[in-house]
């Protein structure tokens, strides 16, 4: 944990990773406090009808052990792959404890993952056990893939091949001893979201779920505190949901509120934050920029919140501002990737927070931006934000990918494939994805900066922006946009549009092109897919 320390360089100096070198994940997250606390709270379960389920520590160590040992009985041992495609609930963590207490890796999927996306996934992890629901199960009979199972569980009960989860939970023993894993024993595969290519399985070690607690505890500005409470949109099969909300959680002790939900509402987000007490949540930038649709949500809403925390695409300035005005709160932007995820954070209560920055190295994590040979770049110098090897939080390798790994790193620098600044003080500007940097009359251009000024339109509520091929300048910028209720598209929309970027930014920044569109294509996470936006262009 990080040190009780208010200061970040003093924090930064006093820290110390104590990783073990025998660690199991499931004994931690399962275990642990149904010891000391079996009754404490570890999943609230609120589901759309209003009906609330409390699932405790006691309760979660049993089941996962039961789990456990019911897998062990049908074959399934330590290293082999057990996908577990469910929505929020409480059976993804007696799954996810089970797995890693048998030595078994975990691969989790995305409810909204379709059937091709599940195809290629269970085949190309080798998976021989499925856990799912109904309407996972039928997607996996869809694709084929689940012919392929040697065990098929469904939440619903047992369907066809499929046995049912409360029977294979029942049947087994609940006292199962996990096996003593080492801190680096492969663990967790977690897909990459695919935004350019086939999607490659990042696999992990036991030791992953402790590198993240300390980017867990910067953005909200040193949890636990009494009475946090965590929720967070983001499926759980998301390192975003998984890594940052869930498994860490589970650790601290602190309740996680589970709503299985299929799509995104954000006056259904509010309420439920104000009906459960949430205290502390995640929420990706896109989600947040539809919970700015709702108007007065503070004067709506009860809301009890002390902390919000943002990633996984850059924030912007302008949502930042709405934060503090609409919710009284700084949204503490971080930053990582489903290989090294959780390396860089603001926290506010420190004092680490700058408009338009994603924040300062997570202490224990040394992160710099390079050159193209590895060398640090100066303050201000665009390069590629990299991580040093060896680090707790970064992937073990890419399942079957050796060439794919090394291409990963320069040197001992795992590099992101992201483009940034880091300043004279410290902080990081996120400026894009390689592939999504526009280089347009001889000037690089961010699309991140240029959809922030676009959402500040009164009109727009989404936007994305990409590069389209011009014979004069190179590149040209290009916007996506979706309107707010109640506008329409017409030409005059698109100069006052364009006029309100050029105004705001630059005479090279503005975009010569706008589409109109219904939505945009993100990943099951929330990142916008500009691949199929430049292919569309």
């Amino acid at each position: 944990m990080l040190p009780d320390l208010r200061d970040y360089e003093r924090l930064s100096a006093a820290f110390r990773w104590q990783v073990p070198a025998r660690f199991n994940i499931g004994v931690d997250i399962c275990d642990r406090w149904a010891k000391a606390d079996p009754g404490r709270i570890a999943v609230i379960e609120a589901d759309a009808d209003g009906s609330v389920a409390m699932f405790r520590h006691g309760a979660l160590r049993e089941q996962s052990n039961r789990l456990a040992d019911s897998l062990r009985k049908r074959g399934i041992g330590p290293g082999d792959r057990v996908a577990i495609l469910l929505p929020q609930g409480r059976s993804v963590p007696i799954a996810h404890g089970a797995v890693y207490k048998l030595g078994a890796i975990a691969v989790p999927l995305a409810a909204l993952f379709g059937v091709d996306a599940i195809a290629f996934r269970l085949a190309d992890a080798g998976a021989t056990c499925l856990i799912t629901n109904a309407a996972g199960l039928a997607k996996a009979r869809a694709s084929g893939a689940a012919g392929q199972m040697r065990v098929l569980i469904s939440l619903e009960g047992p369907d066809g091949d499929a046995e049912g989860f409360d029977q294979v939970v029942a049947t087994g023993s609940p006292d199962f001893t996990a096996v003593d894993s080492l801190a680096d024993d492969p663990a967790l595969m977690i897909y990459t979201s695919g935004t350019t290519g086939q999607p490659k399985g990042a696999l992990h070690g036991h030791r992953v779920m402790l590198g993240h607690l300390p980017g867990v505890e910067m953005p909200h500005e040193f949890l636990p505190q009494p009475g946090d409470r965590l929720w967070t949109p983001a499926d759980w099969a998301w390192a975003g949901g998984l890594l940052n909300v869930l498994l860490p959680a589970l650790h601290f002790g602190v309740p996680v509120v589970a709503r299985a939900s299929a799509k995104f509402d954000p006056e259904e987000a509010f309420d439920l934050m104000a009906r459960h007490k949430v205290r502390n949540c995640f929420v990706p930038p896109t989600a947040l920029r539809m919970l700015k649709t709702v108007a007065n949500p503070r004067s709506r809403f009860a809301l009890d919140l002390r902390t919000i925390g943002s990633g996984g695409e850059s924030l912007g300035a302008e949502t930042l501002a709405w934060g503090k005005d609409a919710l009284g709160l700084t949204v503490n932007e971080f930053y990582g990737q489903t290989e090294c995820n959780l390396v860089l954070a603001s926290c506010a209560a420190i004092g680490i927070s700058k408009p338009g920055c994603i924040g300062k190295a997570v202490p224990g994590h040394d992160v710099q931006v390079i050159r193209p040979d590895g060398q640090p770049c100066e303050p201000e110098e665009e390069g590629q934000i990299a991580v040093r090897r060896p680090d707790p939080v970064m992937f073990l390798g890419y399942w079957n990918r050796p060439e794919a790994t090394a291409a990963k790193f320069i040197g001992d620098w795992m590099t992101t494939g992201d483009q940034g600044i880091r300043d004279h003080e410290g902080y990081f500007r996120f400026v894009g994805r390689d592939d999504d940097v526009i280089t347009s009359s001889g000037y690089r251009i961010g699309p991140g900066e240029i959809e922030d000024c676009l959402i500040t339109h009164p009109a727009i509520a989404l936007a994305a922006v990409v590069g389209k091929p011009d014979a004069l300048r190179t590149e040209i910028v290009k916007a996506f946009v979706v309107l707010k209720a109640g506008h329409v598209p017409s030409d005059a929309l698109v100069a006052d549009i364009q006029a309100h970027v050029r105004g705001r930014l630059a005479a090279h920044e503005y975009p010569r092109e706008i589409v109109f569109r219904d939505d945009l294509p993100m990943t099951t996470t929330g990142k916008i897919i500009r691949r199929e936006l430049r292919d569309a262009s």
